[in-house]
């Protein structure tokens, strides 16, 4: 596919010393002609001195920003510096490149205006656990029920949006376990939301900062964010039709 549009790969890292390394040089090596930037959160390993020793494109926050803020800051320099289109691809090697061109296609088309990489529609490769899949089948059900769109993959990390919502979520974007309620902002934004197939690997090295404990605030947070995101959006709507 001939590029003519500009494209940022925003990889956010938490504690990924083990697995940063390959995960940038594979896509340097797979998607040359794509920029990139290693957004480091704040991470206490070796994840920035990686950077540092090998000449990579990153972004250092000094704090633990979490996902959310950490990607915002990748849409926020996607937008200062003119990018197209940006796409959000995990730095703990679950991702997999070879995708990058299928994610970007529908967007260059002008059929979608953001695009998700999803394990579910074909159902291969890495499908995670059992309970997390419970999980996910509860969110899409509550998204569907909210917004009339089913999206199979709510949580996929794996995704790519175009110049307006690189610049709606440069200034709006969920801090929180925020891939369910990124999806809602998109659709509450009139936004074409598109799944595409892909194949994911379990994590390559390291360990998932999402435990029990976790998954059990994680359902009760983001179903609340969905229902207010959902809510504050009616209301907004309804006071633009009042005028």
């Amino acid at each position: 596919m001939k590029q003519e549009q500009r494209v940022l790969v925003i990889i956010p890292a938490y504690n990924e010393a083990e697995n940063i390394v390959h995960v940038v040089n594979h896509m340097m090596e797979q998607a040359p002609q794509y920029d990139y930037l290693v957004v480091n959160d704040g991470s206490t390993d070796n994840t920035l001195k990686l950077c540092q020793q090998e000449n990579f494109h990153y972004l250092d926050l000094s704090v633990n920003m979490g996902i959310g803020g950490a990607v915002q800051a990748g849409y926020i320099y996607a937008r200062k510096n003119d990018y197209d289109i940006a796409v959000q691809m995990d730095g703990d090697g679950q991702h997999d490149i070879a995708y990058l061109e299928e994610m970007l296609a529908p967007i260059i088309a002008h059929k979608a205006d953001v695009v998700i990489g999803s394990r579910f529609l074909k159902k291969e490769g890495f499908q995670s656990s059992a309970s997390r899949r419970m999980g996910i089948n509860i969110l899409s059900a509550l998204i569907w029920l909210t917004t009339g769109k089913r999206i199979m993959d709510v949580t996929s990390g794996y995704r790519a949006v175009n110049r307006m919502f690189i610049e709606i979520y440069s200034k709006d974007y969920p801090m929180d376990y925020p891939e369910p309620e990124a999806i809602v902002s998109a659709i509450m934004h009139l936004g074409r939301v598109q799944e595409i197939p892909v194949q994911m690997r379990a994590r390559e090295g390291g360990v998932s900062s999402i435990t029990f404990k976790k998954s059990i605030y994680y359902m009760i947070k983001v179903t609340l964010a969905i229902l207010l995101c959902r809510m504050s959006y009616g209301v907004r709507r309804a006071k633009r039709e009042d005028v």
